[in-house]
């Protein structure tokens, strides 16, 4: 094969390598809430919060929180900041308590969520989710995530080990290509 059609043949699967790539920034994703299934009770420690999960993660435009636990026992309660901090459950935005609970992401900014269980909220067992636009994905892929705890404006930036991993082995198939070199 001549230097021209390698090159051809290599530009071709580096744009389709990179379509790819720009697809899974897209993709809408399900998050199981503290990682694992029957997160959602009182935390045993301050690490073991569901902010600290939170934290770790990024949330985008689409994606889903997944919560499962006893529904005869807990609740989920969707709330405004407010009644976050003070542990209100008097006036939630929104009530679950099916115990397999999904909520879709569908703006960028801060979600507040606590127990509906009696006391349970002022134990630690509440949750802020800061989702991102795909605008602040793209502009600060490297940024570290906001922590929830001090979020007061409108979401930052996106990444996750995953987008880093891809760009990384889009750049390297370039460089092994000759095309970065």
């Amino acid at each position: 094969m001549d230097g021209f059609s390698r090159n051809v043949l290599s530009s071709s699967l580096v744009a389709v390598l990179f379509f790819f790539l720009l697809l899974s920034f897209s993709e809408a994703r399900d998050h199981l809430v503290g990682g694992k299934t029957d997160s959602w009770k009182i935390p045993s420690s301050e690490s073991d919060s569901l902010n600290r999960w939170a934290e770790k993660s990024r949330f985008l435009i689409g994606d889903s929180l997944v919560w499962k636990y006893d529904g005869k026992k807990d609740s989920v309660l969707q709330v405004n900041k407010r009644d976050y901090v003070t542990c209100n459950s008097s006036s939630p935005i929104a009530v679950h308590n099916d115990g397999n609970t999904k909520i879709e992401l569908t703006n960028s900014g801060a979600y507040y969520f606590i127990s509906g269980a009696k006391g349970h909220c002022e134990q630690g067992q509440k949750l802020i989710v800061v989702t991102l636009s795909e605008n602040n994905m793209r502009r600060f892929m490297g940024a570290p995530a906001p922590s929830p705890v001090e979020f007061e404006g409108p979401a930052m930036a996106p990444t996750s080990n995953a987008i880093s991993l891809k760009a990384s082995l889009v750049i390297a198939f370039g460089v092994l290509m000759g095309f970065f070199i």
